[in-house]
């Protein structure tokens, strides 16, 4: 009976441990199964988010483009700001110093001793505030002999002439000056009937 006995124990401790056995491989059935699910479902969502993820790179290279465009536009927009600034200066300071400009003219002009080194001394002066002027951008309108143009002209009176046909300036009275292409002192003239 003993005997018996404990073969029905081994037979017990046996099943227990087929039991155990069989609920293991169950247990690694399921892990695998439950793995491959979940290695399925992220191959599935991976498609989305890659999808996902290349929406939000093509709006972020939109956002960057757009960006950039900006500042070049904002360059662009400050470098025009900048040269009208400058402009705007040149021209301000060209129209202040005209009138002195034309008195050195006068001087020249009073003076009968053109050898003298008054003289020669105030035509330096003159040409070196010309000469500056140019540099700037600033040029002597040409008048004598041209067409009467009342955008560059201030005609002041018309005389008779034999040298000129009519509608031609005779006589320069103030140098007109222009910056570029616009006019910031026209020219006082008289012209020809």
């Amino acid at each position: 009976m003993a005997n018996f006995k404990k073969n029905e124990k081994n037979e017990k401790v046996e099943k227990v441990e087929k039991v155990e056995k069989v609920e293991k491989v169950e247990n690694i059935e399921k892990d695998v199964e439950d793995e491959t699910v979940k290695e399925v479902l992220e191959k599935e969502e991976q498609p989305q988010k890659n999808l996902d993820a290349n929406k939000e790179a093509d709006e972020l290279i939109v956002k960057l483009a757009r960006l950039q465009a900006d500042f070049v536009n904002y360059k662009k927009r400050s470098e025009k700001e900048k040269e009208g600034s400058i402009a705007y200066g040149v021209e301000s300071f060209a129209t202040q110093l005209l009138p002195i400009m034309d008195n050195f003219q006068r001087a020249l002009d009073s003076e009968m001793d053109k050898e003298s080194s008054f003289f020669k001394g105030v035509e330096m002066i003159l040409n070196q505030l010309k000469d500056l002027l140019t540099k700037k951008g600033i040029e002597e309108i040409d008048d004598l002999g041209t067409d009467f143009d009342p955008n560059i002209h201030n005609a002041i009176s018309m005389e008779e002439s034999e040298e000129f046909q009519p509608g031609k300036v005779i006589t320069v009275l103030q140098k007109g000056y222009k910056f570029k292409d616009k006019v910031i002192r026209p020219s006082m003239v008289i012209v020809s009937k």
